[in-house]
């Protein structure tokens, strides 16, 4: 499978001007990797693992949130 693939237009300033395709977007130099440079070739990736991570540890967050508020005939079921 492709990789969708960027390329960095140009930086100015702070900003990154970037295009992928036939769009172009700005993205604040400071997301970019280290030591990136006008021509330089992003690709853009997706993280399983991590996506999983944040979705159990978001879900353990609601489970304890859960546990101690108290479920009497005032309180609100969202």
């Amino acid at each position: 499978m492709l990789q969708p693939m960027m390329v960095v237009d140009r930086i100015d300033g702070e900003l990154a001007v970037v295009v992928a395709g036939s769009a172009t977007f700005t993205l604040p130099v400071v997301l970019l990797p280290e030591g990136t440079r006008e021509g330089d070739v992003l690709v853009l990736s997706r993280d399983d693992a991590a996506t999983a991570a944040r979705k159990d540890d978001a879900a353990a967050r609601l489970e304890r949130l859960r546990k101690r508020t108290p479920q009497g005939p005032d309180s609100i079921d969202l």
